[in-house]
């Protein structure tokens, strides 16, 4: 029997550096089409609903901002039992917490996948609502999704170049490109809040 795989980015792009993992599987999808037994998923922060798409997964691979103490930019490979403990190494946001609850509730039912792989970025900056990837993390996205084709090959899956057909990126103007080319300048934004994303003043 085929295994099935899911490859899950999770975090809140919203939040600079913390989109990392939602922007790497975003390009991923962008380039690359995989067999039917390969799953594509914008996990954002959506914690315990992720379970089902862990239920039906034998392997998987998470792409995520982990803060690790390290230099900003610094990718991380951590693999299987691992991965539980180094999902919460420093707490960024509710999302790491609650994936690694996700994690640990999958293995308590025993429908966790038999191989884990997260690939994990040190973020450079976290407070500021409304920004993108900063230069140093950006930079890894490529490299992050060269671990993942190299581990997917492993597995025996070989994909082909061009869109996902069965992807389901998110709305087009919360992509990487147009989110970022919309930011306002750096004087007419503050870190903590972005004008698109408040209500006009009455």
């Amino acid at each position: 029997m085929t295994a099935s795989v899911l490859v899950l980015g999770i975090g809140n792009l919203l939040w600079a550096d913390e989109g990392f993992g939602v922007r790497c599987v975003e390009r991923l999808a962008e380039c690359w089409s995989f067999p039917e037994n390969v799953s594509l998923l914008d996990g954002g922060t959506q914690g315990l609903y992720l379970l089902p798409f862990l239920e039906a997964a034998d392997r998987l691979i998470v792409f995520d901002a982990v803060d690790y103490g390290l230099t900003p930019g610094t990718l991380k490979i951590v693999e299987d039992d691992e991965v539980p403990a180094f999902m919460g190494a420093k707490k960024m946001s509710l999302h790491q917490t609650g994936f690694q609850d996700v994690i640990a509730t999958a293995q308590l039912m025993r429908y966790c996948p038999e191989e884990l792989l997260l690939i994990g970025c040190q973020p450079e900056e976290l407070e500021d609502y409304g920004g993108g990837l900063r230069e140093s993390v950006a930079a890894q996205i490529e490299p992050a999704l060269d671990v993942a084709m190299e581990r997917l090959r492993i597995w025996g899956i070989t994909p082909t170049p061009g869109r996902d057909p069965r992807s389901t990126l998110a709305d087009a103007s919360i992509r990487r490109t147009a989110y970022e080319a919309g930011r306002p300048s750096e004087a007419s934004a503050c870190r903590t809040g972005d004008a698109r994303f408040f209500p006009e003043n009455t």
